[in-house]
């Protein structure tokens, strides 16, 4: 049993070698299209996206695996609402981690990152988690003790696994900040769209999970409501000269778009000649912040108390909630320039 014991730790040690090289492997791939290795991680993230629904997570996966300055501990694919029109299946999420896979392939970097799949389902009440890989990834990394890397998990989609992670482990809470695309206008902040919904896609998506965040938890938010990722829009004519030019990538990037158009006037519902890529502020408040006083300093917020969110998806005043940051505008030009800059000089290392 001892030698079995021996055996078992030389190939575990062995193993978290052959990780630890791939990682730097990865690194040293980002690192190439900038001077030098001049840029080094300063914090951690974990994604998390509905990679099988709007391809606008697809354009926020690449930017930030060109990024640097994030050591990238883990991509999660999470689930979609049933029945939804991107993919009606009952396996959303697994088809979100084929997603993942399918990039990272595109851009031969393989399995050179952890990716886990979230739970195919929603929570069905607000005390009870979705038992996933996904989930059980975000405790193991909250709980380090090796690093003193800030860790951000960073969600543009429902909250599934975040909020099941919190009622398995709840002291995950003051261990990392959760930054989320999501949530309806704040009445006294902005004015909804024409047209909207009451319940926001994100928030629909699971609707018990955010109640669990926001409601329940002490955990630290940075939130990015629906006026505000609609801020970032990417012209058509931008994607043809700057995205679709740059390489494999940048042609399947392209194409995603593309098909989400051609269906739309298929269908009668012309988006137009603009798409919101309304994932990417996850990649400006993360990797793009400030050089002294790390902070998304060319974005800006308010601080207020963490709403209760009601069975209806709207806010109702907690005047004891603890203060979270809503977005209120942000750096779409840094944001995009970053974007473009990164593909050219990727597509350039090739």
């Amino acid at each position: 049993m001892r030698n079995n014991i021996g055996v078992i730790i030389l190939l575990f040690c062995l193993l978290s070698i052959d990780l630890f090289a791939q990682s730097n492997a990865v690194q040293k791939k980002v690192s190439a299209i900038f001077t030098e290795d001049a840029v080094k991680p300063r914090m951690r993230i974990i994604i998390d996206n509905d990679f099988g629904g709007d391809p606008d997570g697809l354009f926020q996966l690449v930017q930030h695996l060109l990024s640097p300055s994030v050591e990238i501990r883990g991509i999660i694919g999470s689930h979609l609402k049933p029945g939804d029109g991107f993919d009606p299946s009952k396996e959303t999420a697994a088809n979100a981690k084929k997603k993942i896979e399918e990039v990272l392939n595109i851009m031969n970097i393989g399995k050179t990152f952890p990716v886990y799949q979230g739970s195919n389902n929603a929570l069905e009440s607000d005390s009870t988690a979705q038992q996933s890989d996904a989930a059980n990834a975000i405790i193991k990394e909250a709980m380090r003790e090796d690093t003193k890397l800030p860790l951000y998990v960073v969600c543009g989609a429902g909250l599934t696994d975040i909020a099941s992670a919190y009622l398995q482990e709840p002291k995950i809470a003051s261990r990392l900040t959760l930054i989320w695309i999501g949530g309806p206008e704040y009445a006294e902040l902005a004015t909804p769209p024409p047209g909207y919904t009451s319940l926001e896609y994100n928030l629909a998506i699971d609707l018990k999970a955010a109640q669990v965040i926001f409601n329940k938890s002490a955990m630290p938010v940075w939130q990015i409501p629906r006026n505000v990722y609609r801020q970032v829009m990417m012209p058509y004519s931008s994607l043809l000269l700057k995205v679709k030019t740059q390489g494999k990538i940048g042609e399947y990037l392209t194409s995603n778009i593309e098909r989400i158009m051609k269906m739309s006037v298929k269908y009668n519902f012309n988006v137009g000649e603009t798409y919101i890529v309304g994932d990417s502020p996850l990649v400006l408040l993360t990797a793009l912040q400030s050089s002294f006083e790390p902070d998304p300093s060319s974005s800006f917020y308010v601080l207020r108390p963490s709403p209760i969110i009601n069975n209806q998806g709207l806010y109702e005043v907690n005047y004891k909630g603890r203060n979270i940051r809503v977005y209120t505008a942000l750096d779409v030009h840094l944001l995009m320039d970053d974007f473009y800059s990164k593909l050219s000089l990727f597509n350039q290392s090739r």
